[in-house]
């Protein structure tokens, strides 16, 4: 999609990558970078290490380097909410208008 106003103005990043399927892909990466940031930043504030935090959640140190690993989107629900509550922290998820999601 194209600006009719002013001919020098394209499509916007989101278009393209919409336009060629990357623009969920492209989403999901950034969410998951921001999620395991957060984690790893709080983990460091609490001074947990990593081979703690794995046995507090009841799961493997590679199920958590997953977790932390910000170009790995593959993370399910169930381990993030582990994380959440091992940080007391509460986990939530919601659908938002496309307009004000990204």
């Amino acid at each position: 999609m194209t600006n009719g106003s002013n001919p020098h103005l394209g499509s916007t990043l989101d278009e393209l990558l919409d336009e060629d399927g990357a623009l969920a892909d492209a989403h999901a990466i950034a969410v998951k970078r921001v999620l395991a940031w957060q984690v790893g930043q709080t983990m460091s504030d609490l001074r947990i290490s990593k081979s703690e935090m794995a046995r507090r959640m009841g799961t493997s140190r590679s199920a958590l380097a997953r977790l932390l690993d910000p170009e790995n989107p593959s993370v399910t629900l169930l381990t993030l909410d582990r994380a959440a509550a091992v940080l007391g922290k509460r986990l939530t998820v919601n659908f938002a208008d496309r307009e004000t999601a990204l």
